[in-house]
């Protein structure tokens, strides 16, 4: 139980610097270069936890990071920044909620993590509560902006599953700069080629691409990829749904943008989600209660592999 509510609060951390992102990029990023502002995002990030880590990667992880940082950082980051520009807060981060629901569906098959009925109910009761935010806002709404939103949406969890698929024998440090180095070098020669010379930087723009790429990026992404690691794909997507809590407390109150007596309900709901889909067992029931930690560790010859794929469906 301890082990849970330990990586539950870290990976809780990703989320909210995600939620506090889309207001920092709508606010004081220039809302004409989505690659600069991706690339300038990616690329620090991605040196910074390169020098902490001081691995290159090896063998497969070449190709690897290669297709992660396109799908995690690369495509992901350009369809943030654009959503964040074109939507208000709460409605950017709030269709970022329907990732819970999308990471489940791509977890079954992909690393035999078979949804839960709290998981399934507490997605249900989530997106609800979505709608309701959603609903309150129609004046703000912008088609390609959802549909940038959307996108987003769907690439980063079908890239994080992926990302959890592939990790279980690679440092969570050193995998994350992989990807986010491997993403900004994608994007740079792109935004070079698009957008020509960077965007000219005030001191608050400064100021906000530290916080983009060291607190959003850097740390919000090791957090993210530890608590995949060690917690159900369904139940960290469910902690995801933080991230619209955040962008609409934010637009809120900092922003000006309005709220609404569904928007109240709406936040509810989430949070209800969130807790009825919390970690599996995470009471005093002996080995059950480690087993959304138990399928990430090595295998040893006293654990088939067959037991812990069983464990990871009913985690």
């Amino acid at each position: 139980m301890e082990a849970n509510v330990r990586w539950v609060a870290l990976t809780t951390v990703a989320p909210v610097a995600w939620g506090a992102n889309y207001f920092v990029t709508h606010q004081f990023l220039p809302a004409d270069r989505p690659l600069y502002g991706a690339a300038l995002r990616a690329l620090p990030a991605g040196l910074v936890l390169l020098a902490v880590s001081r691995q290159r990667p090896r063998g497969a992880w070449w190709g690897r990071s290669a297709v992660l940082g396109l799908l995690n950082v690369s495509v992901f980051f350009v369809l943030v920044y654009a959503a964040s520009q074109l939507l208000p807060t709460s409605v950017a981060s709030t269709v970022m909620a329907l990732s819970p629901l999308t990471m489940m569906l791509i977890a079954w098959p992909m690393v035999a993590e078979r949804p839960r009925t709290a998981h399934l109910a507490g997605s249900g009761v989530g997106l609800a509560g979505v709608c309701l935010m959603l609903l309150t806002d129609a004046g703000g709404m912008s088609v390609p902006g959802i549909l940038a939103a959307g996108g987003a949406m769907l690439v980063s969890s079908f890239g994080h599953v992926l990302t959890k698929r592939w990790s279980a024998d690679a440092d969570v440090l050193a995998s994350t700069a992989w990807q986010l180095t491997a993403g900004g070098l994608l994007l740079l020669p792109c935004a070079a080629l698009l957008e020509g010379t960077p965007p000219a930087s005030s001191a608050p723009t400064l100021l906000a691409f530290a916080y983009v790429a060291l607190i959003a990026t850097a740390l919000a992404f090791v957090t993210w990829f530890t608590g995949l690691r060690h917690l159900p794909s369904a139940t960290v997507g469910l902690i995801g749904l933080l991230n619209p809590v955040t962008g609409v407390l934010l637009g809120i109150g900092v922003a000006g943008e309005e709220l609404a007596v569904q928007q109240v309900c709406g936040l509810v709901l989430v949070m209800v989600g969130v807790i009825l889909g919390r970690p599996a067992r995470a009471t005093p029931l002996g080995r059950a209660g480690r087993s959304p930690v138990a399928p990430e560790r090595p295998r040893t010859s006293a654990t088939p592999p067959g037991a812990t794929v069983r464990r990871c469906g009913r985690s």
